[in-house]
């Protein structure tokens, strides 16, 4: 086996001929038909590479690159029938590592992945998230163990508010509406979760002791989200 391959394509024919191609050379491959299946699918198992349509119900393909992005470096790669100039250059900020329109060659396409399997690959062995981070304040987060420190004290979080810490601490600085945080941690795009994103971050900033009006580790950004601004030490 080559690599593990997650395709997200709601096109029958089109991801047919696409798996079975990676298949004959010796790829594993997870067919997703939403966006919504294929953020589900990258949450359950690990990949080496992320084909992905922009055009999908449930969730669109640019709101999956973008949740994918803030989990991982994984190569990215758009397969899509928008030729714009404008979806492709939000495609690429978002994330994706290469783009390529329908109807496509399938001998490029698969020059195309090897390529980024084997910049990929090369860059491996560089650790993308050291296995715990201590931060200004007192705050120690391991990673793989989910763990929460403050002070050498382990605070008991539930899995949603350690995931929600997690991903605004894995993108410090940056502004996450409570819609994006639903769709991360939730996994979906319900307007009605924007209420329990509320509830979970006052709960962890409860138990992170961490008060609204000088935070040290979750700040609100009024009118847009939340971020995280804790100094690693």
């Amino acid at each position: 086996m080559n690599a593990r391959l997650l395709l997200v394509e709601d096109d029958p024919e089109i991801a047919r001929v696409v798996r079975d191609t990676f298949l004959r050379e010796g790829y594993e491959v997870t067919w997703a038909t939403t966006g919504l299946e294929g953020w589900e699918d990258f949450q359950e198992r690990s990949y080496d590479l992320v084909l992905i349509d922009l055009m999908l119900p449930e969730m669109d393909g640019f709101t999956l690159c973008k949740n994918i992005r803030w989990k991982s470096d994984i190569p990215m790669m758009i397969i899509s029938a928008r030729k714009e100039d404008e979806d492709k250059v939000e495609g690429l900020q978002l994330g994706a590592d290469d783009y390529v329109a329908k109807p496509f060659s399938l001998v490029e396409l698969k020059a195309r992945v090897g390529s980024l399997l084997r910049r990929w690959r090369r860059y491996q062995g560089v650790p993308d998230l050291e296995n715990k981070t201590a931060y200004m304040n007192g705050l120690t987060l391991h990673w793989n163990q989910q763990k929460v420190l403050i002070h050498g004290h382990e605070i008991d979080l539930t899995g949603k508010e350690f995931d929600l810490l997690k991903v605004m601490a894995q993108n410090p600085q940056r502004t996450f509406s409570k819609s994006e945080l639903y769709q991360h941690v939730w996994h979906q795009v319900d307007a009605d979760g924007l209420h329990t994103v509320t509830v979970h971050i006052k709960s962890l900033r409860e138990k992170l002791m961490d008060p609204v009006k000088t935070p040290q580790f979750i700040q609100t950004v009024w009118g847009k989200g939340y971020r995280f601004i804790g100094e690693p030490v």
